[in-house]
């Protein structure tokens, strides 16, 4: 016996995931054209030249575009949700230790994942080896990159653990931000000169997709459940501290190995 969904069903089907999905596609085709409008400029109008691999660049498009709407999608319906639940959760559970340690693990555990995290730290270790820096030898290269990648996660821990301390205190985000940026000028100055620009650079990448959907969705769900936050000033600014303090560890880093 074949079970067919019922027009009402099929509308609430199409209506709840359908709908979304189609207008996530859009949104990525919206967001990707003027990339695709820029290097057609430039390689059509100012160099003169034919686009190579036309096909592959078409289908390379495709593939980037459905990938962008399905995971623009799923931190809609999975993540965003998650990290928000999970944030009511232990805000209503009372614990300060357990949350701070939640706060931890999840900073340590997203960027640890993080795809741009590792292709830099991989290509620092390449270079490093090629420099002179340390051994050209696989092993040596490994361990210089999950040194650095190590280094930036617990950076980003320690990060989101001061963030959700400054939801819960209320402490103004400005002199926290400023104090920090004046530890990384400071710390410019006697870092060596081949990691300064690794550092700065990894405080960029900890702030990308996996990161920023769950941390994002952790200081709004935990201001939303604390009387007295406001979601719209306290809940954001965790991203800010997790793009900084990797500066400052990358740095120090640099010092011990160096």
């Amino acid at each position: 016996m074949v079970w067919y969904p019922s027009d009402g069903l099929r509308g609430c089907i199409v209506k709840e995931y359908f709908l979304p999905l189609f207008r996530s596609l859009l949104d990525s085709l919206r967001d990707l054209l003027p990339i695709l409008l820029v290097i057609a400029f430039f390689q059509l109008v100012i160099l003169r030249q034919p686009i190579p691999n036309l096909g592959e660049l078409l289908y390379g498009t495709a593939l980037v575009v459905v990938g962008l709407t399905l995971f623009v999608q799923g931190l809609e319906m999975g993540l965003f949700p998650l990290g928000e639940g999970m944030a009511y959760a232990f805000a209503r559970k009372g614990s300060l230790v357990w949350l701070l340690a939640f706060a931890f693990a999840l900073g340590f555990g997203t960027t640890v994942a993080e795809p741009a995290l590792i292709a830099v730290a991989d290509e620092a270790a390449e270079v490093a080896a090629l420099g002179g820096a340390i051994d050209d030898t696989p092993e040596s290269r490994e361990d210089y990159a999950d040194g650095l990648r190590l280094t930036v996660a617990l950076s980003v821990g320690i990060a989101i653990v001061i963030g959700v301390l400054r939801i819960i205190r209320g402490w103004p985000i400005q002199y926290l931000i400023i104090g920090g940026y004046l530890g990384v000028v400071v710390m410019t100055a006697f870092a060596p000169e081949e990691i300064i620009g690794i550092a700065y650079d990894s405080g960029g990448v900890t702030t990308s997709t996996i990161t920023v959907p769950l941390v994002t969705a952790l200081g709004v769900g935990l201001a939303s459940s604390i009387r007295g936050r406001n979601p719209m000033t306290d809940g954001f600014g965790l991203i800010a501290f997790a793009s900084l303090t990797p500066m400052i560890f990358v740095m120090g880093y640099g010092m011990l190995i160096g």
